[in-house]
Parts: structure tokens; sequence; C-alpha cells
């Protein structure tokens, strides 16, 4: 099909929506994940256990859109760093938020929807998982329309590596460390039955390659001992979090937070980070003028989040009846949830639903629908052409975008269910396809 006369739509939007084209080369992605020998075989695994993990596709986004991220990024940074927010969002936290360990959490996820009016953040996670393997995906892309001149490296990758090992040191030496932590330990409940863990296999080869022992470990088996954490009786001096019990509130966890709060252990990402960033509740003073200008941010600041946060309430029995009524333009979400867990368009709500919601904890924004992509699904010996939704995720430290991803989904929320689905590159479009090549794009 040709677009070419769609009046309105973007060179990106037009590719999204149009070209079916599939980019993955999986040769390349099978040497990417086993760069180790005692990786071989990961990439088979990935394909039986996980077969919607990676999407065929890439997907493809403006530099305005770029920039618009950037921007909404770097506001919320300086709305963060200020005292009042601080002081209010700790408020809302639990007490362990309150302990500040001087490392600033590494691999936050910036969430985005990107629409013809531009992205609209939905969501911050503070341990967002994928970096690694999104980096493998974006090196095993082949050009799917070679006359199409598009670019196929835009995001640096070489570098990602040296910037993610420069990153974790920087949050050692943030949190008072000097030289280099002796060993890591990468942490989450079950760690090998979650759905990302081959890339808890990746990051311990990249700390291995560096020279620092690394172990991949379930935080039932910490120990501590009132001076040291330790791990199978070898000490541990930085963790790479990746639970989901964002206060380490658990029995299970109780050794790592005594470390934790002892300041025994380097914790990245750690819980005041969470109450700081990706309490849900706060979507809801980002989109408040008068929040903003009580947070005295700059004029620049103040535009990109009004223009790119949607609005959000808390959901409360005062305002249920106006929250009922406007249900239909309404997404409930947990105010400490992740990964989409109970969460609801409000078009799906039920009565039985509602009462839970109405429980507490909730907060009511307003639906943005997400981006759409072309995507050709095998059937066998058949391959048909579906679109799907995307969200673009901008992997963050520091107020530094290092990569951006997107994740294909049909459904309500994201998933990796979906067939054709699953995580994708993402490539910026910053010039015009050369000649009239976009029609034979569009077409293949």
């Amino acid at each position: 099909m040709s677009l070419d006369g769609e009046s309105g739509a973007t060179l990106a939007d037009r590719l999204n929506r149009g070209c079916a084209c599939r980019a993955l080369d999986p040769e390349r992605l099978r040497a990417q994940l086993e760069r180790e020998a005692d990786l071989a075989g990961l990439s088979d695994e990935i394909a039986r256990t996980r077969p919607q993990m990676f999407s065929a596709t890439m997907v493809f986004i403006t530099p305005e859109q770029k920039a618009q991220v950037e921007a909404i990024v770097r506001a919320v940074e300086e709305a963060v760093a200020r005292p009042l927010w601080q002081e209010r969002a700790l408020e809302l936290a639990p007490e362990i938020a309150r302990h500040d360990p001087g490392a600033q959490g590494v691999f936050f996820g910036y969430d985005f929807h990107v629409g013809p009016d531009g992205v609209r953040l939905i969501e911050i996670n503070t341990n967002a998982g994928g970096a690694a393997l999104n980096a493998v995906l974006a090196h095993a892309q082949s050009a799917c329309c070679p006359e199409s001149g598009l670019p196929l490296n835009p995001l640096a990758l070489e570098a990602l590596e040296a910037q993610w090992l420069t990153m974790f040191d920087e949050e050692w030496r943030l949190a008072g460390g000097e030289g280099r932590p002796g060993r890591i330990a990468i942490v989450d409940d079950e760690p090998a039955a979650q759905y990302l863990y081959p890339e808890f296999c990746l990051f311990q080869k990249m700390f291995e390659r560096a020279g620092i022992a690394t172990v991949i470990a379930d935080a039932a088996e910490l120990c501590w001992d009132g001076g040291r954490l330790t791990h199978q009786g070898e000490p541990i001096d930085l963790v790479y979090n990746r639970l989901t019990d964002f206060a380490l509130a658990a029995p299970a966890h109780a050794a790592l937070r005594a470390a934790y709060l002892a300041d025994a252990v380097v914790l990245t990402p750690h819980p005041r980070a969470h109450a700081l960033y990706a309490d849900k509740r706060l979507f809801a003073w980002l989109a408040d003028p008068r929040r903003l200008a009580a947070l005295d941010l700059t004029e620049a600041s103040r535009a990109a989040l009004l223009a790119g946060v949607p609005q959000t309430r808390w959901v409360s029995a005062e305002c249920a009846d106006a929250l009922w009524a406007a249900r239909r333009e309404l997404f409930f979400k947990p105010s400490g949830g992740y990964g989409s867990r109970a969460a609801y368009r409000g078009d799906k709500l039920t009565r039985r639903v509602w009462g839970e919601i109405l429980a507490g904890g909730y907060v009511a924004q307003q639906i943005v629908p997400p981006g759409q992509r072309l995507v050709c699904v095998d059937g066998g010996e058949s391959c048909s052409a579906e679109t799907l939704k995307f969200d673009l995720r901008a992997y963050v430290w520091k107020g530094w975008v290092q990569l951006f991803a997107a994740r294909l989904y049909s459904g309500q929320t994201t998933n990796f269910r979906t067939p054709g689905g699953g995580f994708a590159p993402v490539f910026v479009i910053d010039q015009p396809l050369p000649g009239n090549t976009l029609s034979a794009t569009l077409e293949r």
C-alpha cells in the first residue's frame, strides 16, 4: 500500500502503519546472545520458552518525538530534585524510603505512548527490565528495505556496555565506595523462573568480562550477619536489584533490607528511588499547573510536563461518582503497581472490580491511545499483516536517555503473548527517504 497522500502523517508514522517489513536476522541474534561459550543454547531456549520475547520488526519515531521524550525526562528530574517534591513524596512512602543511600538507581524506564500530537508519559518504572535484551536485539537487525537507505545504528550501540559499566561504577562511588565493587549479585525472587532471566545472564557476563565476580541470586539466599551481606559465604558489595517488593517488606528480603539500611551494601535501584519517581500518585502532581508552579520549575520544564503528562487523579470515595461517569476515558492503575498488574481500562470495568478500586490505592489516568505498528505474523507457510499497539520505553540514568526500545502487543496492556509482538528496536527517521522509495517501502 502507498500512504504518500496521507495528510499530516509523519514519515515515521507512515512507516509504522504501512510497512510490515521484517528486519530481525535470527543468526545475528543468536551470535549476540551466545557471545560467551557457556551461553550456548540460550537463543534456542528463548525461542522454545519465550517465543514472543522479540518482534521481527522495528518501530520508527521522529526527531521531534525523541526530543520531546528527552525534554520530559529532564523536566521530571528537575521536579524530583526539588526539596518540596521530595518532602511530599516521602510523606506518601514507607519508612524505608527515607533512607538516602547516595546511589541514584540504574535503569529507570520512562514509558510513553506515541500519537499524532506527540508523546505522552504514562508510567515510570525504577527497575525496568529488558535493556540488555534490547541492546542485543538492536545489534541483530538487517536492512528491511535496502533501497530505502534507512540507518541501522543510530543509538551508538557499541558504546552501551562501556556506558553501563561506568554507570554501575558511579553508583558504587555515589554510595561511598572506592574503586570497583569486588562482587555483584543480580537479585530477584526465584530468578531462574523470571521471564527476563536471560538478561540476568547477559548482565552477569558483562560484569565478568570487566573482571567483577558476579552471581545471580534469589533474595532469600542472602545472609546478614550484622556486618556483611553474603551469598553462600561470599561477601556481596553491590546488588543489582530486580525485585518488585519495592519496600523490601517481605520476610524473604529481610537480610537485604538490613544490609541496605546499615549501608553495608550498595543497592541499585532502591526503595527511595521508587518513592520519588514511580509511585503513580505523583503523576497527579506532574500534570497539575499549580503544583508545578509551587516547585518553581523552569518554563521549559513546566511546558514539557503539561504537554506530555496525561491528567491523573487519585481515586477516592469523594470523587467516585465523577470518575465512574467518566470511566470510559480513564485508565485505572494501582499506585504501587508494576507490569500492568491489576490495571483496568475504564470501559472494561465491572461493578465488582470498581468496588476493589474504590477500596484504595488507585489512580485514574486519562487514556492516551498507544501507537500502532503493522507487523507480519507467521502462520505456517503464510504470513499475515496485522496491526499491533506499541509503547515506547526510554532507559534512563540520572536524566540521560541511554537506549530506546518498543514493546509491541495486542489487548488491554503490554504483554509478551502476542504473535508478532515483543521487544522491538527503535529508529529515528531524521530525513526523507531518497527518491521515490517510500511507496515501494510501504508496499513490501
